[in-house]
């Protein structure tokens, strides 16, 4: 029977310790961008011509009427509340305004024909920025019925 003994000096185990944490903090390191990166990926919409955008809207099942409204605008570096809500909207469809705070962006209104009978006029806000779609809504500011949801209608 043979013996095999290893004697190890104190820098030797430090050494040891020492490259196996690095090595821990690489992998962690590597695994905690990537999980990041995976749950931070918003919705990827090409906006940049009105077929587009309509098509859009038209997979939610909206119908659109003929004209549309086009405006720019610039979304605020600081946010309020109001802002702070309007944007957990667009993240719970999908979108996400932070990354465009002062940015100057597109907004297009289409007045939607089949939101419900009972309701007047319902708009869909459609904010793009360099050809994608990166927010909206649907609307109805009227001082009785007004509302505010995702392009869903929820």
């Amino acid at each position: 029977m043979k013996m095999f003994t290893l004697k190890l000096k104190p820098k030797m185990i430090f050494g040891i310790i020492l490259a196996v944490t690095g090595i821990a903090v690489i992998v962690l390191t590597f695994v905690s961008n990537h999980i990041t990166q995976s749950e931070s990926v918003a919705a990827v919409v090409s906006a940049s011509t009105d077929e587009e955008r309509r098509n859009y809207l038209a997979t939610f099942g909206w119908e659109t009427q003929a004209d549309c409204e086009e405006k720019e605008i610039t979304i605020p570096q600081s946010w309020n509340q109001v802002y702070s809500d309007y944007n957990e909207i667009q993240i719970n469809q999908g979108f996400d305004l932070s990354d465009y705070k002062g940015k100057k962006v597109t907004l297009y209104t289409y007045k939607i024909s089949n939101y419900d009978e009972t309701t007047e006029e319902v708009v869909a806000d459609m904010l793009v920025y360099n050809g994608l779609l990166i927010g909206g809504d649907l609307c109805n500011t009227s001082a009785e019925n007004g509302f505010l949801v995702g392009f869903s209608g929820e």
